[in-house]
């Protein structure tokens, strides 16, 4: 079968973010891809240069669809407390299961080492904090910056699921999340 001449970067790229989600960064290659793809090795380091190009490129793509997927949800929840919970039980849907949500530490690692990268967390850290303050606009026990407590305690949350996962993370962020929110609105 002939290989296909054109395919575009997003497609190339959902590739590789496959191949990085079942087998982690550094199984990412262009052989690999290429085998996955139907593309030429030569063909995909022209696009992507070097492997390090290759895999901060797959994970800009991650960025990005993690910002459309929180924008999607961040306008289907309803602008109050409970709906800042239910966007960020929505986001842990994604964590699936134990062996994906270790596996995603991975990701995380190069996330942290590349500064491109690093920044791209931030600023969805920025955003997503952002839309979880609205939920609380107009709450009068609600604290200055509970978007980004609500944030940080959520990250910890998902974390923490990772030693105990008895129950689904869907249960156990719920659980924690909205302990944490009724402590601090008294």
């Amino acid at each position: 079968m002939p290989r296909p001449k054109k395919i575009p970067d997003a497609r190339v790229l959902d590739i590789a973010l496959r191949i990085i989600q079942s087998c982690g960064p550094s199984s990412l290659t262009f052989a690999a891809l290429s085998k996955e793809s139907g593309l030429s090795a030569a063909t995909l380091v022209q696009r992507f240069q070097n492997k390090e190009g290759l895999v901060r490129a797959s994970l800009l793509h991650a960025w990005d669809l993690l910002d459309t997927r929180t924008e999607e949800l961040a306008g289907q929840v309803p602008k109050m407390p409970a709906g800042a919970v239910d966007l960020l039980v929505a986001l842990s849907g994604d964590c699936g299961e134990m062996e994906s949500h270790a596996d995603s530490l991975l990701v995380l690692r190069e996330d942290f080492r590349d500064p491109v990268l690093r920044r791209r967390g931030a600023d969805w850290k920025g955003a997503l904090s952002a839309r979880l303050e609205a939920c609380f606009e107009g709450t009068p026990a609600a604290p200055d910056g509970i978007g980004s407590l609500l944030f940080t305690q959520w990250q910890g949350t998902v974390l923490w699921w990772g030693f105990e996962p008895d129950q689904p993370v869907d249960d156990f962020v719920r659980q924690n999340l909205e302990r944490f929110v009724a402590t601090l609105l008294g």
